[in-house]
């Protein structure tokens, strides 16, 4: 006999803290790189923008987004499509990559802002449902429409604080600080477009695992491996270059 039973879900507080320190951590790295996506004599340095969209969607969003999956207590065994998650990282990256070239391309104003941010902060939604989406177990989710609504613009308006804050901020004082506001605003979206899914349960064998999909420690690994990998990666890179560019100018 078929059923369909609406669980009550909760949140690993561990899992959830790990999620926002995570998101700082990206969000700190993307920072730091963003001050290299403007060439010196204009125009913007792609490969620069790359390594900072890397830190911003591989990192501050996209790992924090799977951490705070991970958090997620819903009673059934819950899989993770391998193809449905490296694209959503690809999603991430390259809209962050090309939101903050476009800001980089010309003086900072408002208008590009207005573009820019717009177009990361749909971006980054479509990243999170996409991750949503790779998730697999004994039912379905059904949504509360107002409040995916309510995330997408709390996206939009995280993403352009972000922009903002990656061309204004230049202390190191300061950049922590709105390391932390940026990962405030991310951790925000990501858990109002939770708050906006029922897990419908469809089985009695709730911890069935299904085949072809990551669980567990296989699934921890993949997230925490991107996460350490790309900020040691744009850390290092955006340390190397300005050890030569200190050395140019000597």
């Amino acid at each position: 006999m078929a059923i369909a039973e609406v669980l009550p879900t909760g949140f690993d507080t561990g899992w959830v803290v790990g999620s926002f320190l995570v998101s700082v951590t990206g969000a700190y790295a993307a920072l730091s790189a963003s001050t290299l996506v403007r060439r010196g004599r204009g125009g913007v340095n792609w490969v620069n923008a790359g390594f900072a969209g890397l830190a911003l969607g591989g990192v501050s969003i996209w790992s924090m987004h799977f951490l705070g999956m991970l958090a997620w207590r819903t009673g059934l065994a819950v899989g993770y499509s391998l193809a449905g998650t490296l694209v959503s990282l690809l999603v991430a990256v390259g809209v962050s990559a090309f939101a903050l070239g476009y800001m980089a391309a010309g003086p900072f104003s408002y208008r590009r802002l207005a573009v820019a941010g717009p177009v990361a902060g749909i971006g980054v939604s479509v990243m999170h449902f996409m991750g949503m989406g790779a998730m697999g177990f004994g039912g379905y989710l059904t949504w509360n429409w107002l409040l995916v609504v309510v995330a997408v613009l709390i996206a939009v308006v995280a993403a352009s604080a972000a922009l903002w804050l990656a061309f204004h901020v230049r202390s190191t004082s300061h950049r922590v600080g709105a390391a932390f506001v940026m990962a405030a605003a991310v951790c925000t979206m990501h858990y109002t477009g939770m708050a906006a899914a029922d897990v419908v349960c469809t089985t009695t064998e709730r911890l069935q695992r299904l085949s072809g999909l990551l669980y567990g420690d296989e699934f921890r690994a993949l997230v925490i491996l991107v996460a350490l990998g790309a900020a040691g990666f744009v850390a290092a890179d955006a340390f190397v270059q300005r050890v030569v560019q200190r050395q140019q100018l000597a």
